[in-house]
């Protein structure tokens, strides 16, 4: 009964929803650890993160809701993507 109700875009979209949770969990440790240390890489660092992770997923949630089209969703989608790598990269760089 359940193994039918699991059809490629039910798991597609659990697996997103894994990936988001796991995303947020990390990136909340990261932020715990910018407040315990003051250390703003920390801080970009959970915002890339987060951006990766759960902001993808929200993203293309809200843009398929909207009924967009599957270029609208590619290109809203990888733009939090490289919003959320330029993050990553400035807590890299940056002292």
């Amino acid at each position: 009964m359940l193994l039918a109700a699991l059809t490629p875009e039910t798991v597609a979209l659990l697996s997103r929803g894994l990936t988001a949770a796991v995303g947020l969990f990390v990136a909340t440790l990261a932020y715990r650890g910018f407040r315990r240390n003051g250390v703003r890489k920390m801080r970009w660092l959970a915002l890339g993160i987060a951006l990766l992770t759960t902001g993808a997923f929200l993203v293309v949630a809200v843009v398929e809701r909207l009924g967009a089209g599957a270029g609208y969703i590619l290109l809203a989608r990888n733009f939090v993507t490289v919003a959320g790598l330029g993050a990553v990269l400035y807590a890299l760089l940056v002292d």
